[in-house]
């Protein structure tokens, strides 16, 4: 087999809301990577793993048709690509492998502020514009509603105001665009977030390894992105209200210090936000010589 065909795939965003965050990831797990002069692949400098920077919509194509062993790409993406490509069918060529937790937005339904709402059934006979078809489609079949789907790649949330649909479907992330065009979030279609899809396509036992190690380095940086390293010295006596007010910390080391009498070293990853109040906190506990530091990557 020839050494190209040993190299992973990764199709990407080529620009968007999950191109930066991917590429800082992959980074992350300790792929260098050189861009070629049209900014469309990225050859790994490290690692036998190269990207494709291409349009989102076409990620779930090249990976089902294996011309990428991987893709990053929201859920919303890949569920609306699938529904058109398979129908309700839940087969494709692909499967969802690792949630990336970053991206997250929900494909919601709006109505207009001073329309009624009360349930899906609310949507009966009713123009709902959207980019989303496929997807909307399956939610009006799973509740039995028979309305009209408007498929619409614009600006969808002036449709209303248009007179040319009575509610839009459409990907929200904060609000502000739907309030701005007097629209309210009425029903959530789908929740979604960054994930990455693998092609089914059976993979050299060489290449595979390799996709496994990325996961699990992927893994790693997920799991500290919001934790610190917490070291303190406290009384042993205070020990116990010491360790409750950790955030989010699983059994800490406690180690004797030499000399000191009843303090102890205290060590501990916490999982959540270390805030100045927590810290305040814990001195007011008993605690000193209080140190926080971030985490890069963690393996277990």
């Amino acid at each position: 087999m020839k050494t190209s065909e040993q190299r992973i795939q990764i199709a990407l965003q080529k620009s968007g809301r999950l191109t930066d965050h991917s590429l800082d990831l992959l980074a992350k797990c300790g792929l260098k990577f050189t861009k070629s002069k049209d900014q469309l692949f990225c050859f790994g400098e490290n690692m036998p793993i190269d990207l494709l920077l291409v349009r989102d919509d076409d990620i779930p194509a090249l990976v089902g048709d294996d011309v990428c062993d991987l893709g990053i790409a929201g859920l919303n993406v890949i569920e609306e690509k699938r529904l058109d490509r398979h129908g309700n069918d839940a087969s494709a060529q692909f499967d969802q492998v690792f949630a990336l937790d970053f991206g997250h937005c929900r494909l919601a339904i709006a109505a207009p502020e001073d329309a009624p709402y009360d349930g899906p059934m609310s949507l009966q006979g009713a123009r709902i514009a959207t980019s989303y078809p496929a997807t909307l489609n399956k939610f009006l079949t799973q509740h039995e509603v028979d309305a009209s789907v408007v498929i619409f790649s614009g600006a969808i949330e002036i449709m209303p105001r248009l007179g040319k649909a009575d509610f839009i479907c459409d990907l929200v992330s904060t609000g502000s665009t739907l309030a701005a065009n007097q629209l309210r979030e009425v029903q959530t279609v789908l929740e979604s977030e960054a994930v990455i899809i693998q092609t089914r396509a059976p993979l050299p036992v060489e290449k595979q390894d390799w996709i496994n190690r990325l996961l699990q380095r992927l893994d790693g940086v997920l799991q500290v992105r919001e934790s610190k390293y917490v070291m303190l010295h406290a009384p042993r006596s205070a020990l116990e209200q010491i360790v409750a007010l950790l955030p989010g910390s699983e059994s800490p080391t406690v180690v004797p210090l030499e000399g000191a009498g009843d303090k102890v070293a205290v060590h501990a990853v916490c999982r959540e936000y270390v805030f100045w109040e927590t810290l305040e906190n814990l001195k007011s506990a008993g605690a000193s010589s209080l140190l926080v530091l971030p985490l890069e990557k963690m393996m277990v």
